[in-house]
């Protein structure tokens, strides 16, 4: 690894700390931002002539703490500085700083972060921009693409999802036990927004959107500040597991290769062994949540060596568990997957009908309904289903994906009318 790089890793590692530190001190997001950049391009500046720091964290916060204090001066020349209480109660030698850097200093600035991007009157899709921008450092232009939108428009979103967080006038103090839990949810929802946005995304677009890579290391930091969490253990399994057929989920040619298709000597062993481990764990804790039978469910098709192995009849009882703790229609909907494996196509349609309403504009829906359509030989029905999936569909694989079916389903019923 060069030095560059290695310097680059340290400020990566160091950013979520030292953003949350410097958030409380200047009450700021900008000016937090601002200071941490400025600490960072000294950093680059300095490590490689004097060597990296004792504590590249404390040495961040240091230098980014002064620089913000420069810049407010700079700023109010002719107004008086804030009064010193209203930014640090630290003094200003880094030996001192990273002694106070303890493991409660480091989860509730942390946590204060995760909370502020995570602010309820934030749409999910500003809270998602906001912590990757914030908490992630992914670049305006990176987070732009992935929302397939202009970095001029994902700029303004960024900046109007500052200004509400300025105008709420949120309190920086230390969350209480009971804020803390009553926003966990928030913030581990706000991750898995995060890795749904690059799980999505197709294979054309991954390059573009390491969205799945920085939910991943969000949901270890969470974790870490939580390691008796088991929906955490749950959620960061989840991701692990899901992330862990990123190579085997699209064909040479970027088409769909569904799960039943993949070729699993590509999954990341890896991965799957980490995310077992700690479903191992979470299961200990007798207090079953969303995630953690979400990722039981990704665990027993990790399990499967071939798909011919897979525990249906497991995978339908768990999903039967999460409609109640969870009830959706789409939950729902993947449910009828592993009823179609058990009790076969029409069953699984008698399923999903009902939810035809709620689901009108659901991509999946539509693409779940022609297959059991299709394998019932309701050709014509399927044909009519497809069509409407092709609409909706949000990536060029998923179009794809429904377009060799469409193609098939035509051929079929060209040789049928003669």
């Amino acid at each position: 690894m060069s030095e560059l790089s290695w310097i680059d890793l340290a400020l990566s590692s160091a950013r979520p700390q030292a953003m949350g530190a410097l958030l409380r001190y200047f009450r700021d997001l900008d000016l937090a931002e601002e200071a941490f950049q400025e600490a960072c391009l000294r950093a680059v500046r300095t490590w490689p002539e004097k060597g990296p720091p004792r504590d590249p964290v404390a040495w961040v916060i240091f230098v980014g703490r002064n620089s913000g204090i420069d810049h407010l001066r700079k700023r109010a020349r002719q107004e008086p500085l804030p009064p010193e209480e209203l930014l640090s109660d630290l003094d200003d030698v880094e030996g001192d700083l990273a002694e106070r850097l303890d493991g409660s200093h480091y989860r509730d600035d942390i946590l204060r972060l995760l909370f502020v991007c995570c602010h309820p009157e934030l749409p999910a899709t500003q809270q998602i921009a906001l912590a990757l921008r914030i908490v992630s450092g992914l670049s305006v232009r990176q987070i732009a693409r992935a929302f397939l939108v202009s970095e001029a428009a994902m700029e303004q979103r960024i900046t109007r999802a500052k200004a509400k967080i300025a105008a709420a006038g949120l309190p920086f103090e230390v969350p209480d036990a009971a804020s803390r839990a009553e926003r966990l949810g928030v913030v581990a929802a706000m991750i898995y927004l995060v890795f749904n946005e690059g799980y999505s995304a197709g294979e054309a677009r991954r390059a573009d959107t390491p969205f799945c890579e920085e939910a991943i290391r969000l949901s270890r930091l969470l974790l870490r500040l939580f390691p008796a969490e088991p929906e955490i253990m749950g959620l960061t399994a989840l991701l692990l597991l899901q992330h862990s057929r990123r190579s085997a989920r699209f064909s040479a040619d970027g088409q769909i290769v569904l799960l039943e298709d993949q070729d699993r000597s590509l999954w990341d062993r890896r991965a799957i062994r980490e995310a077992l481990a700690l479903i191992d764990k979470a299961l200990r804790h007798r207090a079953p949540g969303p995630y953690q039978i979400q990722a039981a469910i990704a665990a027993l098709h990790a399990r499967a060596e071939t798909a011919a192995q897979t525990d249906w009849e497991q995978i339908d009882l768990l999903y039967q568990s999460l409609e109640r703790i969870q009830p959706s229609p789409v939950v729902t909907l993947n449910r009828a997957v592993a009823v179609s494996k058990r009790q076969g196509p029409q069953t699984a349609l008698d399923l999903i009908e009902p939810l035809a309403d709620r689901l009108s504009g659901y991509f999946h829906f539509h693409g779940l309904r022609g297959g059991l359509l299709q394998q019932l030989g309701r050709d014509r029905e399927a044909h009519d289903a497809f069509e409407r999936a092709i609409t909706l569909a949000t990536t060029a694989a998923e179009a794809g994906h429904i377009r060799q079916h469409l193609d098939a389903l035509a051929r079929d019923i060209a040789v049928t009318a003669k």
